[in-house]
């Protein structure tokens, strides 16, 4: 029996539209532990709805009187809530190693990504979050205007900050070994930000990472490779 779950998770202009990085983390990770959730969308300015998590930031896990927010902590609650079904990260140690390439990528990838797709997403974005979400990231990263012009050269630093996961996957199928873990959902939820929003081809097609991340996107009968993208978004 599928236990009563609800996710509430980023959404754009059209609801369908699922972007957030880190609420694609808790996707994989629910499809990995055999589980789904109920999804509610949720926008850069509607604060109000997820005050109940004492925080501001999607995505926000509801299980009964359970909720917790935060993607790792999400993880984690799955993994101990529900031990009998497949573990995201195969043992403490390997919790621990995870611990350190979610952050890897949080601190390594986001601010690359960010620069890339920040002006794609703020087309695809409600009305409603236009003003908020422009003010907010032009505050860390410039004016959305003006980072296209810097494209092949963010393209370029990202492949280069992909080296170490590039390195790992030459040498085995997934960064946790010979099957998927959270350690790889953390990594791939930055493509799927991408995916969804961009038609930008971040990864050459003999690349490690590019197979990998094909891999990921036919997993769990396809989750990722059918979600909706934006509608400037080519795919191949």
């Amino acid at each position: 029996m599928n236990p009563d779950l609800i996710l509430y998770d980023l959404a754009g202009a059209d609801a369908a539209l699922r972007f957030s990085p880190h609420c694609w983390k808790t996707h994989m990770a629910l499809a990995h532990k055999g589980l789904s959730a109920n999804t509610v969308p949720w926008r850069f300015t509607e604060k109000e709805e997820i005050a109940f998590s004492g925080q501001k930031l999607v995505p926000v896990l509801v299980h009964g009187e359970h909720v917790v927010s935060d993607s790792w902590q999400i993880a984690c609650y799955l993994e101990d809530a529900f031990p009998d079904r497949p573990s995201l990260f195969g043992a403490d140690a390997a919790r621990s190693l995870s611990l350190f390439v979610n952050a890897w990528a949080d601190t390594t990838l986001v601010p690359v990504l960010a620069r890339l797709l920040l002006p794609e997403i703020h087309g695809l974005i409600h009305e409603k979050d236009k003003d908020y979400f422009r003010a907010t990231r032009e505050k860390r990263f410039g004016r959305l205007e003006d980072l296209p012009a810097a494209y092949a050269h963010r393209i370029a630093d990202l492949r280069a900050a992909l080296l170490p996961l590039r390195q790992t996957l030459g040498k085995q199928p997934y960064v946790a070994g010979s099957q998927a873990g959270y350690a790889d959902y953390v990594v791939f939820g930055m493509f799927m930000w991408a995916r969804c929003t961009s038609p930008l081809e971040l990864l050459a097609a003999d690349d490690p990472v590019h197979a990998w991340r094909e891999r990921l996107l036919d997993a769990f009968d396809g989750l990722a490779r059918r979600a909706p993208v934006g509608a400037t978004v080519e795919t191949a």
